[in-house]
């Protein structure tokens, strides 16, 4: 079986893709979130279309639509930024796979392009397994921590900063305003972002965290490349599970 882009199918179409065997890949990307002044507030959206385009030829599974709304706190002091909550979020997954599940789908892999994600991920996987379901996710850091640290030049980051810019400049360069890229680091301090300085969490005027100033595409390429490896071999290893 090749993979199947289900928007696209009829639905008796769907019918002889959908089974117990089946594996269902979820793609998850914010289309409202800020990522400073030099990335658009769709970018985790169009990064994970575009692992999607790069990956869908790569495995045996059925790709859903790409869901554009989840959770992400850390930075809805930016205007056009939208969070679901924690529980809202967990419930969505939850209930789109428990959907899934009246045709037989058991094994589903969302792929993420977030961080503060992985937390109702998790608590999501938890739930489903209790109804006989198996969920896995991408977790960004843990794919890309080895290659990261042959490439990485900045003293610290973790949000629209040279690792994410870079992949962006190889996945879709033309969204990417290099020369609006600016430097926004003042140290690890926790909590979320904000783009006033009154104290109430991590003070980033651009709303990046780190040097995007050190982002290229040759970064990137390695970057992507060993992100989508990670991807495929994940999801090979779910439609081999039991």
């Amino acid at each position: 079986m090749k993979s199947k882009d289900l928007q696209f199918l009829t639905w008796d179409q769907a019918k002889n893709c959908l089974n117990a065997s089946s594996v269902v890949v979820i793609p998850l990307g914010a289309q409202c979130k800020e990522h400073g002044l030099h990335l658009p507030l769709n970018t985790d959206f169009v990064m994970a279309e575009q692992l999607k385009k790069l990956v869908i030829s790569q495995v045996e599974a059925v790709f859903a639509p790409t869901i554009n709304y989840a959770y992400y706190p850390a930075m809805i002091k930016y205007p056009g930024t939208v969070s679901l909550s924690y529980e809202t979020t967990i419930g969505m997954i939850s209930d789109i796979c428990l959907s899934f599940k009246s045709f037989s789908v058991r094994k589903f892999y969302i792929l993420n392009t977030g961080i503060s994600t992985l937390k109702p991920l998790k608590s999501a996987a938890d739930q489903l397994a209790h109804e006989d379901v198996i969920l896995r996710y991408t977790d960004l850091n843990k794919i890309l921590e080895p290659i990261k640290k042959s490439l990485e030049q900045q003293e610290g980051g973790g949000h629209a900063d040279e690792i994410e810019t870079s992949i962006m400049l190889a996945l879709k360069s033309e969204i990417v305003q290099m020369q609006k890229a600016k430097k926004d680091f003042t140290g690890s301090g926790g909590g979320p972002l904000t783009p006033i300085d009154d104290g109430s969490g991590v003070y980033s005027p651009t709303g990046a965290w780190g040097d995007p100033t050190l982002a290229s595409e040759e970064k990137g390429k390695k970057l992507a490349n060993a992100l989508i490896s990670g991807i495929v071999s994940e999801i090979k290893e779910l439609s081999k599970s039991s």
